[in-house]
């Protein structure tokens, strides 16, 4: 009994060397040993979370259109521990410049905290409440400032990515899987369990390097192979505000994006080399194929709100001239894809519908949604199963003009966000910030005095 009794005291006594909850739920206080991660994260969309004027203006929106019915839905991912801790209980009067630092965003402590995954989309995390920070890195060092604990879950070699999935899937008041990033992530080979293939959100989007993993003067921490993870999580939004590290942001995106899609043709029979992926080919009197293939995705493209994205094919053939021939997906700088009168328009993003069959604009009038035209994650490595190819190829009939055609550029373009839903949101003034952005691996362009080269036009498209 009586060590027992000394076993408790002694706990207790470590528990209370270590900094109080309230403390370690600032982001601020991680700064002082952790000063690279808390520079990324404060430049993430993790931190822009909360402060996110689309966000914002979305949740004020929902809270009019369903009288008040949303509550804390949008929140509970946006400003996860706004919720926890009871700083806001409802979503009426949600005023992002009241949140005090620990409320603010997706926190380090938020993550670091998760004690259990108990559901599998609108953030089904269970937070421990406690002075224990966990990680992936095995055989932690204890912190003055906090326990420190090893936990699979957060280890991105080889955990589930049930943590971020959890945030990163949402299903909606009216039951619809609107956002299904990880959903998609469990059909690809990535998800399976063999180390060979295992590929987990954190691979992808907290690249891995080899430093120490806290910094501050006193700290013996010991440099970690492939220890150090970026705390960025680039993906396709940017912020639309004034916020830290704009550029680094712009230029991380634009690094996940580059290689993420392509435009390119399958390898011929016995070998592995692909080909140019843009074909002309008589068929149908004259026709233009392009075919489109996800490389570097462990998910559909895009993901996420792929509802609110905007990808588009942009192709243009042209003469010896350089006189335009024919053309489909030129959009103005200013023009959402579907404005545009294009009847041969390739639209990659999910198409939402409400009750009535007609598009929804916003996820809680969404009844149903038709993804059809996303670019399809890998699911097999298996060359002989039929779900092998997953690419999507798009044809353009053109007939004798096909006679013209000297070369061609074809580019896959995408926005974060369409203008209309700024306009929706009477967010207008946010126009001038929404890049288009260019994937650098589905830029391609085809040439006739080379098209002999182009063996994938030789199989079907």
């Amino acid at each position: 009994m009586r060590y027992a009794l000394v076993l408790t005291l002694v706990a207790t006594a470590c528990g209370t060397d270590h900094l109080p909850v309230a403390t370690l739920e600032d982001p601020n206080t991680c700064n002082e040993c952790h000063p690279k991660h808390f520079a990324q994260w404060s430049g993430s969309m993790h931190a822009y979370a909360s402060q996110d004027p689309v966000f914002v203006a979305m949740n004020k929106r929902g809270q009019q259109d369903t009288a008040n019915q949303l509550g804390t839905f949008c929140l509970q991912c946006h400003a996860p521990m706004a919720v926890a801790l009871g700083v806001v209980t409802n979503g009426t009067d949600f005023d992002p410049t009241t949140l005090p630092p620990e409320a603010n965003g997706v926190t380090c402590y938020f993550c670091h905290n998760v004690a259990s995954v108990v559901d599998t989309h609108n953030n089904g995390l269970q937070i421990a409440l406690d002075q224990t920070m966990r990680g992936g890195l095995k055989s932690p060092i204890d912190s003055p400032a906090h326990a420190s604990r090893y936990d699979p879950l957060m280890d991105s070699d080889t955990n589930n990515s049930e943590v971020c999935g959890s945030c990163h899937d949402i299903v909606t008041p009216k039951g619809v899987a609107l956002e299904r990033t990880y959903q998609e992530w469990q059909t690809t080979f990535f998800s399976q369990s063999d180390p060979t293939h295992h590929l987990t959100c954190g691979a992808c989007h907290m690249r891995s390097s080899t430093d120490v993993v806290a910094d501050k003067p006193g700290l013996n921490v010991p440099e970690r192979d492939h220890g150090f993870h970026e705390h960025m999580w680039p993906a396709i939004d940017q912020a639309l505000t004034d916020f830290p590290d704009l550029a680094n942001q712009a230029a991380r995106v634009d690094e996940d994006l580059k290689g993420a899609i392509a435009i390119i043709g399958p390898a011929p029979a016995g070998s592995n080399t692909p080909t140019g992926g843009i074909c002309v080919v008589p068929l149908n009197g004259g026709e233009i194929t392009v075919r489109m293939d996800s490389i570097l995705v462990a998910h559909a493209w895009p993901s996420g709100a792929a509802q609110d994205r905007r990808a588009w094919l942009e192709l243009i053939a042209y003469d010896a001239s350089n006189q335009v021939v024919f053309q489909t997906g030129v959009v103005g700088d200013t023009q959402d894809p579907e404005d545009i009168t294009d009847t041969n328009l390739v639209s990659i993003w999910d198409k939402t519908f409400g009750d009535d069959g007609m598009p929804a604009h916003f996820f809680w009038d969404v009844a149903s949604h038709d993804a059809s035209g996303l670019l399809r994650p890998p699911i097999t490595l298996d060359k002989n199963s039929p779900a092998f190819d997953h690419s999507i190829t798009k044809q353009f009939v053109i007939g004798a003009l096909i006679q013209q055609i000297d070369h061609i550029t074809a580019r896959v373009r995408i926005r974060a966000l369409p203008f209309r839903l700024l306009r929706d949101l009477s967010l207008d003034a946010l126009g001038p910030k929404l890049r288009i952005l260019d994937i650098e691996a589905a830029t391609k362009t085809w040439e006739k005095a080379t098209a002999a080269t182009h063996l994938g036009c030789n199989f079907p498209p």
